[in-house]
């Protein structure tokens, strides 16, 4: 589940390249002005209600297919926690014409690679391969598609090695599930929000037969899912070949989609969670985000920018330069599952520390305090364009990183969510419209006490 693919979008960037990129995203008068990224996007619908997003690239003679699923474990069936990411698993034991492991094996032996992971909105499975492979790819997601092969052996198998997925990276681990599994539970209300959605060892002992079926047959349908092409392809032949491979495939009658809507906080919430492996204590807080594409939203993403990413950021300076707090600060939105752009429902700003025994909490919490509190009541328009050359640099990153699967989650998941893909080209303009003025206003209504949930690591050995 927890696969980082994409490049990573908190890329530390040296002064000269931060140069480069300043003189090129600002506009020069007399030079044509410069409108961000111009990827080709063609978009369209099949009668059966699968999305379609094909995006020709003639960089390298290969193509990447994913196949992005409208269901992640934000909404799996209540009292099955972890059952989105078993049934991720449950997706490569075989289909109609492929068995057990020959879907890899197909993809490995033509050269290519491929993988799936579950997330908070979607559950997705990419593969990338010689161009003259695509039909070959197509055929195959199809085939699973049109009918997995489910069947008790495989259940009991995948239920066996997500159950030792739990316990090696996260329960046998020190610090395992911080912070990005342990965060959520903790700052949010709603159960959809808050559950453990690695999911429960007895949860997913509880798993039966007739409840892989019926997730199957009721969210991987095409009028529940996207699918992208991207690399060096001919558009013509691209649709034919998904016509004749996925256009039969029947659509199904969706359920209504559960509120996953959280209430605002009115204080601030602290928690400690005892860790028997930890050495040294961790703390880590949250923020409730705004909405989702809205002004403050996209200034959120410059704050994030602002106060954790990279060396120039105010909480590595305040806690790691100037206080030697920690060798590291980390932090993101979304993180440890994806990046600000992946993601459709409530979501929280993270940021963790590992620090020594005889640092106290609040000591850290005053720099963190402190570091927000200069956004508020300092930021110039100089911190401003430093942060969008930053953002830019980690959206190009993420585009152009890891065979064209980064290029492919932001095209799938702007379509399963706002119905257009082509937002990919407008994320930069986004970006240049926030001012100094909103970051404030921002930082000040986000970022206030009240709207926090601080979770302390405490080493179980400071206790004996």
């Amino acid at each position: 589940m927890k696969r980082t693919y994409l490049a990573s979008v908190r890329t530390m960037i040296c002064a000269g390249s931060v140069a480069m990129l300043l003189l090129s995203w600002q506009t020069n008068p007399g030079q044509k002005k410069q409108d961000g990224l111009e990827i080709p996007v063609t978009y369209y619908k099949l009668d059966n209600g699968l999305k379609v997003v094909l995006s020709p690239d003639k960089t390298s003679p290969t193509i990447g297919v994913g196949i992005y699923y409208n269901i992640g474990f934000r909404i799996e069936p209540k009292n099955r926690t972890g059952f989105a990411h078993l049934f991720e698993h449950m997706m490569f034991q075989g289909s109609q014409n492929l068995g057990k492991m020959e879907f890899i094996q197909l993809v490995q032996k033509n050269g290519g690679v491929l993988n799936g992971s579950t997330r908070f909105d979607f559950t997705n499975y990419f593969e990338v391969m010689p161009a003259h492979k695509l039909e070959t790819a197509l055929w195959a997601e199809a085939d699973r598609m049109k009918g997995l092969k489910i069947t008790q052996e495989n259940l009991t198998n995948q239920q066996g090695v997500v159950k030792n997925e739990v316990k090696v990276n996260v329960l046998n681990q020190p610090y395992g599930g911080f912070p990005w599994l342990d965060m959520p539970q903790y700052a949010n209300e709603n159960w959809y929000n808050a559950h453990n959605f690695y999911g429960d060892l007895a949860d997913l002992d509880s798993a039966k037969l007739e409840d892989v079926d019926s997730f199957f047959k009721t969210f991987y349908s095409p009028n529940n899912a996207v699918l992208v092409v991207v690399g060096d392809f001919a558009i013509a032949d691209a649709k034919s070949w998904i016509t004749k491979y996925f256009a039969k495939i029947p659509a199904v009658q969706l359920p209504p989609k559960p509120d996953l809507s959280e209430p605002v906080q009115q204080k601030e919430k602290r928690f400690t969670k005892e860790d028997k492996l930890a050495k040294k204590p961790a703390l880590a807080v949250a923020y409730k985000m705004p909405e989702r594409n809205s002004p403050e939203y996209f200034a959120m993403g410059l704050i994030d920018q602002m106060l954790v990413q990279g060396q120039d950021s105010k909480l590595y300076n305040l806690l790691v330069q100037k206080k030697g707090y920690s060798a590291n600060v980390g932090g993101g939105i979304n993180v440890g599952l994806g990046n600000m752009y992946d993601y459709n429902g409530p979501m929280l700003w993270i940021s963790n520390i590992t620090y020594d025994s005889t640092i106290s909490s609040d000591s850290v919490l005053h720099q963190y305090d402190a570091a927000i509190s200069d956004i508020i009541n300092n930021v110039t328009k100089d911190d401003l364009q430093l942060a969008l050359v930053k953002i830019r640099s980690g959206l190009y990153d993420a585009i152009g990183g890891n065979f064209g699967i980064g290029k492919i989650n932001l095209l799938a998941c702007f379509a399963l969510f706002d119905d257009d893909p082509s937002r990919i080209n407008k994320l930069e303009a986004e970006f240049k419209k926030v001012t100094p003025e909103l970051i404030k206003k921002t930082a000040q209504q986000y970022l206030a006490p009240r709207n926090r949930t601080i979770l302390i690591i405490e080493p179980k050995a400071l206790k004996a």
